[in-house]
């Protein structure tokens, strides 16, 4: 019987922790050095298509990478998207709704697959929405419209700082215009995410309170007119 402390040290365990390392250096580095940003942050997400298969290859999937996997994720982003605020405060709202949106959509999905017992918030109810069934059961899919959505605020902030030209071609505007659809489309889903997680919850309260009513008593309400025959009789 393995103890739970080896669950930590299951290798895709160990790829969360570089994930989240890789993440923290690029933070610091952000407000002044976008090179060394860069390279950490997308070291950073890139770890995040390699922890997945050799948690399948290894028989190491766990709650605790899941956690990792989708926290990780969820607080990158978030923290990127906070120095985008700072680099572009005209556009703070609308940044400010994205994460919002992004961070309770998949929360509520976390809790919704939670509830039904499964191990990762990527396993959902088949028979919701196809765009987000295609979503979650390809892996090609998913990985492109995550990688395309990293890379769209990563040019922004890059674009911050130049527009990369090489060879005469701003590559950094062109690469934010060519994932701005991507950036969209995964908005879209984490709003379909939502209303379907909120959907598997509500259906959970409907299934536990008609199984708290099996499992009442009885009523012993006295019928109607008993009392008023009773003191009659009297």
């Amino acid at each position: 019987m393995e103890n739970p402390s080896e669950v930590f040290l299951f290798v895709p365990n160990l790829i969360g922790y570089f994930r989240i390392v890789a993440a923290i250096i690029s933070f610091y580095f952000m407000p002044t050095s976008p090179c060394i940003t860069f390279v950490w942050y997308m070291l950073s997400a890139g770890a995040d298509a390699v922890d997945g298969y050799a948690a399948r290859y290894l028989n190491q999937c766990s709650r605790v990478g899941a956690l990792l996997d989708m926290l990780t994720d969820r607080c990158a982003t978030v923290c990127l998207i906070m120095v985008l605020g700072q680099f572009y405060p005209r556009w703070m709202v609308l940044l400010q709704l994205i994460v919002f949106l992004d961070i309770t959509s998949h929360w509520i999905h976390m809790y919704s697959a939670m509830l039904k017992g499964t191990t990762s918030h990527k396993i959902i109810d088949l028979s919701e929405h196809p765009l987000l069934r295609i979503y979650y059961t390809s892996r090609m899919v998913l990985f492109w419209m995550c990688a395309g959505n990293e890379v769209f605020y990563v040019m922004l902030y890059m674009l911050h700082f130049g527009q990369g030209y090489l060879l005469g071609v701003p590559w950094f505007l062109l690469l934010a215009i060519v994932t701005a659809p991507v950036a969209a489309v995964k908005a879209f889903i984490s709003v379909i995410q939502l209303v379907a997680a909120l959907r598997n919850v509500a259906a959970f309260d409907v299934e536990e309170r008609a199984q708290a009513k099996a499992k009442a008593p009885p009523s012993a309400d006295i019928p109607a007119g008993t009392t008023a025959v009773h003191e009659h009789a009297n």
